[in-house]
């Protein structure tokens, strides 16, 4: 439940049931809980998958800090930091990234982590992830592939073709002879 508060301040979505407490609904669809974030910080390839409870740990060491310096009082039944309001929470995950903040490369790694998961669905299978509706993908337009799989893109990204194709180029396979 932390890390998911932790990941759902960094990219907020709406709550998944009404009594859920790790995601604050402080925004409309999904955020980053929705899209993924915490199977993309269980995957090995990420290199923290093993130091989530620490980061766990730290942040709710870090919450029951915060709580006290400003006098809030904390639901007992639920972890620290999910506890925390979210205007509290986005404030201490602000002080935790901050320039300066001794901690801040593991906290940044986090949140980046959280949005990749958003942004890119790296954990996952970008066909997969567009047929399942992935929050992040839909938000952005990414646009299914064609028929046989294959991505194609009738309008440039610059609105224009940026060169003619080399005239040595095999056709069949895209690249020089």
């Amino acid at each position: 439940m932390t890390l998911e508060a932790f990941a759902d301040t960094v990219l907020p979505g709406e709550k998944r049931s009404p009594d859920d407490r790790a995601i604050a609904g402080a925004a409309p669809g999904g955020g980053a809980v929705a899209a993924g974030a915490i199977e993309l910080l269980r995957t090995p390839a990420t290199g923290i998958a093993d130091g989530l409870d620490d980061y766990a740990d730290l942040l709710t060491k870090h919450a029951l800090g915060y709580a006290a310096e400003h006098g809030l009082q904390l639901d007992e039944t639920v972890p620290p930091f999910v506890a925390l309001p979210f205007e509290h929470r986005t404030a201490l995950v602000q002080a935790l990234t901050a320039p300066g903040h001794p901690e801040k490369p593991f906290w940044v790694l986090l949140a980046l982590f959280s949005y990749m998961a958003f942004d890119s669905a790296a954990h996952l299978n970008t066909r997969q992830a567009l047929a399942s509706g992935h929050p992040g993908l839909t938000a952005m337009g990414v646009s299914t592939p064609d028929a046989d799989g294959l991505w194609r893109f009738a309008e440039h990204s610059y609105g224009r073709r940026l060169s003619d194709v080399h005239p040595d180029t095999d056709h069949s396979t895209g690249s020089l002879a």
